[in-house]
């Protein structure tokens, strides 16, 4: 648990945060991601090591991609961050924390940190993303966050199983959905508060997950502490951070949330033409198959020769099957050694030696899922810029 000391300390981090994204004070550095306008300050907060700052309020930190040739664990430190809404609780104490369970339920509950942690805990290593990822690569270029591809992270959650508070609380019949609510706010009344549901046979599939821990600590202030939602495979928009309310509900939520934000085309792609709108939209859902190398970075020169490339690969929870190398452009394939499977919803690592002769090389890794999904070579497009997972392109010289 964390200890007082802790939670003095966070009377500083709404100053810092302030800064984020704007303060010269705080920028150590500047990066420039491979896209029109890419300039970021490299930001340091407390309980991070620098990372990319997007804005400041609400808080947004990506993670420099370099991490992820660390290893298939992003470090607490390291794992981004993304808010919705301004009014980001730093000041929480954890024994005066409870949960409530309410709406259509037999036994309403508010349960404290400590009645959670009394029940059996169980693990799951997943990948958390957000359904931004990538947006800043769109072409035509859309609205919002313009995140490189470090708006994802891969870590070992504890908690307990959704479907055992749920269980404890008695669903009634008729149910349909359950929504989620956290501690962050919005600033103004205009503002909708960040509600999300997961419809009720989902969030009691004894995946979703109440998580406490995050890689054998408590969760970090800026990922969620002390509670937040894990719903493994699926886009981070519905891992509601500070997580306080669950509420049943008997119809299906209208939330700005679910009902407005956060929607795909409702194709068999889930994409439209570039610069067109779609008749018709879902909430987006799982996520689809990415696989990216990691080991060599864009624009990189090497000397000729063998050179080990690494990299990562995950999808919506049907787990990696293989990943095929190219150093042509795509025009021949090798299969990749994969590396230990630590979960259908964690990060995959995978190797290959390659040969490079002296000239410019354009690197590929495509991944392929054990349902036979894999990466379209032309991105597919819509409005939000969601969904990105074009077989990424990662050009070297080597001389």
């Amino acid at each position: 648990m964390i200890d007082r000391r802790e939670l003095m300390q966070r009377a500083g981090m709404a100053v810092l945060l302030a800064g984020v994204g704007s303060s010269r004070a705080l920028a150590l550095d500047t990066v420039t991601l491979p896209f029109d306008n890419g300039e970021r300050p490299l930001v340091k907060v407390p309980q991070k090591r620098p990372m990319i700052g997007l804005t400041s309020r609400p808080p947004q930190l990506e993670t420099p991609f370099a991490v992820f040739n660390e290893g298939p664990i992003t470090p607490n430190n390291a794992f981004f961050v993304r808010y919705h809404l301004a009014d980001v609780p730093l000041n929480i104490d954890p024994d005066k924390f409870t949960l409530e369970i309410k709406g259509k339920v037999d036994r309403p509950l508010k349960l404290s940190l400590k009645d959670i942690r009394k029940l059996k805990a169980v693990e799951i290593v997943a990948v958390n993303q957000c359904s931004g990822n990538s947006r800043g690569f769109s072409n035509p270029r859309v609205a919002g966050g313009q995140l490189g591809h470090g708006a994802m992270g891969n870590a070992r959650w504890r908690g307990v199983p959704l479907k055992a508070v749920l269980d404890m609380a008695g669903v009634q019949q008729g149910a349909r959905q359950v929504t989620f609510n956290g501690m962050d706010g919005p600033v103004t009344d205009k503002t909708p508060d960040f509600v999300k549901a997961l419809e009720v046979d989902h969030a009691r599939d004894g995946e979703v997950m109440l998580a406490y821990g995050m890689n054998g600590e408590d969760l970090p202030v800026l990922n969620g502490f002390p509670l937040r939602l894990v719903v493994p495979g699926y886009y981070g928009t519905y891992w509601v951070k500070h997580l306080n309310e669950i509420t049943v509900i008997d119809s299906v939520f209208d939330g700005f949330w679910m009902k407005t934000a956060y929607r795909i085309p409702d194709t068999p792609c889930n994409c439209v033409e570039p610069g067109t709108a779609p008749k018709a939209t879902i909430p987006i859902n799982r996520f689809t198959v990415r696989s990216f190398i990691t080991s060599v970075t864009d624009g990189a020169r090497l000397k000729p020769g063998t050179t080990m490339l690494k990299g990562v690969a995950f999808d919506g929870g049907k787990g990696i099957k293989q990943v095929a190398v190219s150093i042509d452009g795509g025009t021949s394939w090798t299969p990749a050694q994969l590396g230990k499977d630590i979960g259908k919803y964690s990060f995959r690592e995978w190797k290959l030696p390659v040969r490079l002769a002296a000239g410019n090389h354009q690197l590929m890794a495509r991944a392929t899922n054990h349902a036979g999904d894999t990466q379209p070579m032309e991105p597919l497009w819509n409005p939000a810029g969601y969904l990105r997972n074009v077989v990424e392109t990662v050009r070297v010289t080597a001389a």
